[in-house]
């Protein structure tokens, strides 16, 4: 009972609305950057272990090796089965997790730190790090799973649009490559694939390690290296190709059975670094990003009433991430739905916003940027990603101040330099 409240009041407020998030920042001498900050408010550690070994170092004939890699981390280490592992969790309150796209793949650890329960979790947690078993019998059963799963998404018409959508986005370019891989390529996925691909990506050389909660910087230093020493020995990430944007329209209509048709549109938008992406953050917030305040919400769904849902959104990556509109209508709506969100995005890019529009936006986002960062676990996300990324120390802390900053003549420039309606690719699938 008492574990179970303690990880009840770890999502409360650890910093007031106003604190700013002090980040310390080193290298371990086997060269991970650690990010960390002090917060003594609740007896908690959260931590994650970043790599570069998304689905975008996959190769072609063997996508779903990443994915599968990093999962298979979590099944089977230094010996001990899934199952052991788990309960050595669960003795101490210990809570494991990840996540993955297509830049990224890390683990997560939530421990308390009192030094019993802190000491069990993180030799677990470094088992799982640094001795990863791949059991064959595992991966034979992962893998009929995640073929039943890739089979039974082919006849969804939102994996079908998916797919489709990032296959004529970004042609040969990793981008393209689905996290779960497809049948084929899972199919010819071995251990020795897994083993090689861990030892490849997930080296001391390119690990992003971020702390937050209940530790000294002395004890965070000696974590990171313990964690870092251990890693497998090999060279830095190589950076990733540039993407190409398109160079015309792309339109493709995939015939599907169910009653709406599902519809992705967009071009290459930005990078996690770029110097337009708090500009270009603002203008989707008017334009698709705010809901119900949005201009094709108000156009497409409420004043015409054409689509259930309507929405847009950047994607800042390694390099340009998608920016995407999707929408859902009635099949026989489908043709003046996506004429009028066309129509909408022409006109929001000739025109740009207006004031009070702007600072509605600015209002909202500002407003709300509090509860961003109202949890350690939410920190660390940011913490992860700054450190990933490399972006400035002070970015938590200048974030409303770039919000602010942001004016409706830099929107319409923006969003005039970097989105090309005319050569955007667009996917109907369940199309008339």
């Amino acid at each position: 009972m008492f574990k179970n409240l303690v990880f009840l009041f770890a999502l409360v407020l650890s910093f007031t609305a106003n604190a700013a998030v002090k980040i310390e920042h080193w290298q371990t001498s086997s060269g991970a950057r650690v990010y960390f900050v002090e917060n003594h408010d609740l007896p908690i550690v959260d931590l994650s272990v970043n790599f570069a070994a998304g689905s975008a170092r996959d190769m072609p004939e063997k996508s779903g090796t990443a994915s599968i890699t990093r999962y298979m981390m979590t099944l089977g280490a230094a010996g001990l089965n899934d199952e052991a592992l788990t309960n050595k969790f669960a003795d101490v309150g210990a809570v494991l997790g990840g996540d993955f796209d297509a830049d990224r793949a890390s683990l997560k650890l939530r421990t308390l730190s009192s030094a019993a329960e802190q000491t069990q979790a993180l030799d677990t947690f470094k088992k799982i790090l640094h001795q990863p078993d791949f059991p064959e019998a595992v991966l034979t059963r992962e893998k009929a799973r995640i073929i039943a799963g890739i089979q039974e998404a082919q006849t969804q018409p939102e994996a079908i649009a998916d797919k489709a959508f990032s296959t004529a986005l970004y042609g040969k370019h990793p981008y393209a490559l689905q996290d779960s891989g497809t049948e084929e390529s899972v199919k010819t996925i071995t251990t020795q694939d897994l083993k090689q691909f861990y030892t490849q990506h997930y080296g001391a050389n390119g690990a992003v390690i971020a702390m937050i909660g209940d530790l000294t910087r002395e004890q965070a230093s000696k974590i990171a290296d313990d964690i870092a020493a251990n890693l497998p020995k090999g060279a830095k990430p190589v950076a990733l190709p540039a993407v190409t944007n398109p160079q015309a329209a792309n339109v493709q209509k995939i015939a599907h059975p169910a009653s709406q048709s599902h519809i992705l549109l967009g071009y290459p938008g930005i990078k996690r670094i770029d110097p337009d992406y708090f500009t270009l953050y603002v203008g989707n917030y008017i334009l698709g990003g705010g809901g119900f305040v949005s201009r094709l919400t108000e156009e497409v769904r409420e004043k015409r009433g054409l689509v259930y849902s309507v929405y847009s959104y950047f994607m800042p990556l390694q390099e340009n991430g998608p920016f995407q509109i999707g929408l859902q209508t009635k099949k026989e709506q489908a043709d003046d739905a996506l004429k009028l969100v066309q129509e909408t995005l022409d006109k929001f890019i000739q025109k740009g916003v207006t004031e009070k529009e702007l600072k509605a936006a600015k209002d909202n986002i500002i407003g709300g940027f509090p509860m961003r960062i109202d949890s350690n676990g939410k920190i660390l996300d940011y913490l992860s990603v700054i450190g990933f990324y490399q972006l400035p120390l002070t970015y938590l802390d200048d974030y409303n101040k770039k919000i602010a900053a942001v004016t409706t003549a830099q929107i319409k420039d923006a969003f005039s330099r970097r989105i090309k309606p005319e050569n955007m690719v667009t996917v109907i699938v369940g199309a008339q």
